[in-house]
């Protein structure tokens, strides 16, 4: 929750609000993210499949770049971040592999 206080100008308490709110949904579009993944892991790794699918994330990085691009966004932060959340998913993915070993 946003503090407001005085000094504070309404508008930033506003725009502080809504950059909360933001983050609170980026919280959960992540943790849902990861529930798909997690299943994708099992899934690979029922059927024999590796953790890391390199095609795949270099699509995944060229449609994200695009994707930032038309919004905006800078791509190369994008790229980052996107980079960022792969290697956790990988790691995850390399996790479920070994416990079915």
């Amino acid at each position: 929750m946003t503090a407001v206080g005085p000094g504070i100008p309404p508008e930033l308490a506003s725009l502080r609000q809504s950059i909360d709110n933001i983050d609170a949904a980026l919280v959960h579009l992540l943790a849902e993210r990861f529930k798909c993944t997690q299943r994708v892991g099992h899934l690979k790794a029922s059927q024999g499949l590796p953790p890391s699918d390199p095609a795949r994330e270099a699509q995944q990085i060229e449609r994200l770049r695009t994707l930032a691009h038309d919004a905006g966004l800078d791509p190369v932060f994008a790229e980052k971040f996107l980079g960022f959340i792969v290697e956790e998913v990988i790691r995850h993915h390399e996790e479920i592999a070994s416990a079915r070993s």
